[in-house]
């Protein structure tokens, strides 16, 4: 394939086709001419500062049955646990004083009056104990509009409610037959109808994925008009039925990396404002791999603030980072690193999506901090 034209990428409106083609690019030469382009658009549109997403995962109790997910209904290998309301508005407290924008509040999927009340209940006192400052992401899976609303009315403003495939085939291999490919896209509809600033995203590798698959998930998210994306590589969790199913895109660890960057990367080139997130799961696969994730077009960053005696029950995947080590020593190590590729960070900042931003301001209906 020939090398990549950086300043073509930066100008082109890419095809379908030229998805695939940069996808499909091997050459390390040719791989970091497309993270270069792609950390150029990313530095014209939404700049070199990295915004802080404290994630509490609050609860490891799910009605949801996923057969990738270690935290499934029917892992009998897991002790499960859900943190009180004065232990979590502690977290995102600390989080607040410890200058991070905002918090995401994350856990197992439930559906029901006592969920939803307890969510309202925990979001409004985040909101008073951090003087109205904080930012508050939800990320508790599928709930009706109403539901939605009443959490945004509470304070919340982002939703993440992670598509994990836009391919329907894909995705019913993936779980079981109750859980409805419909019912997913109706979630991310209503959330933009009720006004957040809605993310999603995939897994990346998956057992049965093709590079097609990945292709149109790009192509998804600018559909979904998305204001933020949260994808990461497929890390494979013995206690759940997929564990053993191999991938065919990506076949070693650094095949897996590879090929987590490159949608990285092309996601920034073809959506160019959005806010994309740099997981917690390439940290998994090399030490560095957050930061390749900043490098290759990625502007958030999502440290685990959970109390430490509780990370380990919250393991989607194995072999997790960083369940041992406190909110203050992650906090620091972050700093250090992302210091040392030459980006900032956007302490006491939302961090709202560019995009997101342009289409709501004129409206006076977007909440800014």
């Amino acid at each position: 394939m020939a090398p990549v034209n950086v300043m073509n990428l930066q100008q082109k409106r890419l095809t379908r086709e030229d998805i695939l083609f940069l996808l499909n690019l091997t050459g390390k030469k040719e791989l970091e001419d497309l993270y270069e382009a792609a950390y150029a658009v990313k530095t014209r549109y939404v700049g070199k500062k990295v915004y802080f997403r404290g994630i509490i995962e609050f609860s490891n109790v799910c009605r949801k049955n996923c057969f990738y997910c270690g935290i499934r209904k029917d892992n009998q290998n897991l002790v499960r646990y859900s943190m009180g309301l004065d232990e979590i508005v502690e977290s995102a407290r600390w989080a607040w004083e410890a200058g991070y924008g905002s918090v995401v509040l994350q856990s197992g999927e439930r559906k029901n009056r006592t969920f939803t009340a307890f969510i309202e209940k925990v979001v409004k006192r985040i909101k008073q104990v951090s003087s109205g400052e904080l930012g508050i992401t939800l990320s508790v899976g599928e709930q009706d509009e109403d539901t939605y609303r009443r959490w945004f009315d509470a304070g919340a403003h982002r939703y993440l409610i992670r598509i994990e495939t836009s391919n329907e085939a894909l995705y019913r291999r993936l779980h079981p037959a109750d859980h409805s490919f419909s019912e997913r896209l109706k979630s991310l509809e209503a959330l933009k109808a009720v006004g957040y600033q809605t993310g999603t995203g995939v897994m990346i590798g998956l057992p049965g994925q093709t590079m097609e698959d990945l292709a149109d998930d790009i192509l998804f998210f600018e559909k979904m008009d998305v204001a933020m994306i949260g994808m990461g590589p497929y890390l494979p969790h013995g206690d759940t039925p997929l564990y053993g199913e191999g991938s065919s895109l990506a076949i070693t660890t650094e095949d897996l990396l590879d090929l987590s960057l490159k949608m990285i990367a092309t996601t920034r080139i073809y959506l160019k404002d959005v806010n994309i997130a740099s997981t917690t799961a390439l940290q998994a696969l090399v030490p560095t791999g957050r930061e390749m994730g900043l490098l290759a077009g990625a502007n958030i960053i999502m440290p685990n603030i959970t109390d430490v005696q509780y990370r380990s029950l919250y393991q989607l995947y194995d072999n997790k980072p960083c369940i041992n080590e406190n909110s203050e020593t992650c906090v620091s190590c972050l700093g250090t690193r992302i210091n040392s590729i030459g980006e900032t960070i956007g302490y006491r900042e939302w961090g709202d999506s560019p995009h997101f931003k342009n289409k709501q301001s004129a409206t006076g209906s977007i909440r800014i901090l």
